[in-house]
């Protein structure tokens, strides 16, 4: 059973959103918030599994919720909004999330991103997907922290590392598990890589976490992105 907890500053959304998932049976929707800093308390009180964080909301908005939630590690954010910006994306990304997803996807598309975030996987909406990566790898937007603060593969704002700066992991990689970071990070998901090596999609499952491990990177999407900064796409 996966445990969410809803936050949006409109009750109205969250009982659209408590009614989608609470008719599925791995889903307990656990709370609701309207704001980013009752979002925290709850999530500290609560321990959901996943939050469905909006954006804009008074007291706290969702980015500075999502930051301080994921920095406490108590779970994982499922960024939603109505606006289709790389700013919410960036922001989002850099503050933890470990997903983003517009509003208006339909009930399918939001029950199939809290799965896959409670799976472990990273989720952006296909629409701002490339653009977001090709962007956090190129550096032309600063983090939203304290400036020049440098944090994990992944986060936007660092430059492009020369081999000495690459992080130390990437040299424990095998080449079978350097091959299939190279995949990941062309945006091909397990099933699709399974395919491209001729091998089980279990196997490249295990080729994924040890790449995260070893990498000490946090889901897929920092994983998309060092494989880029690096240069293996």
């Amino acid at each position: 059973m996966t445990r969410v907890l809803l936050v949006d500053d409109q009750a109205l959304v969250r009982s659209g959103f408590s009614l989608i998932l609470s008719v599925e049976d791995d889903f307990e929707v656990v709370g609701q918030a309207g704001d980013g800093a009752a979002a925290i308390e709850l999530t500290r009180e609560l321990r959901p599994d996943i939050v469905l964080m909006d954006v804009q909301m008074p007291v706290m908005d969702g980015i500075e919720a999502t930051r301080r939630i994921v920095a406490e590690n108590l779970a994982k954010v499922l960024v939603l909004t109505t606006f289709d910006h790389d700013e919410y994306v960036f922001d989002g990304l850099a503050a933890g999330a470990s997903g983003f997803l517009l509003k208006n996807s339909d009930a399918e598309h939001l029950v199939e991103a809290v799965r896959t975030v409670a799976a472990g996987h990273a989720l952006l909406a296909p629409q701002v997907t490339r653009r977001v990566i090709e962007q956090m790898v190129a550096g032309e937007r600063a983090p939203s922290g304290p400036a020049g603060a440098a944090g994990p593969a992944g986060v936007p704002g660092a430059a492009r590392p020369t081999p000495d700066q690459a992080p130390p992991g990437l040299a424990q990689l095998t080449p079978r598990e350097r091959e299939v970071l190279e995949l990941v990070g062309t945006g091909l998901s397990n099933a699709e890589i399974a395919s491209t090596l001729f091998l089980g999609e279990a196997t490249i499952k295990t080729h994924v976490s040890n790449v995260l491990s070893k990498l000490h990177l946090r889901d897929r999407v920092q994983a998309v992105v060092l494989a880029h900064r690096v240069g293996l796409v």
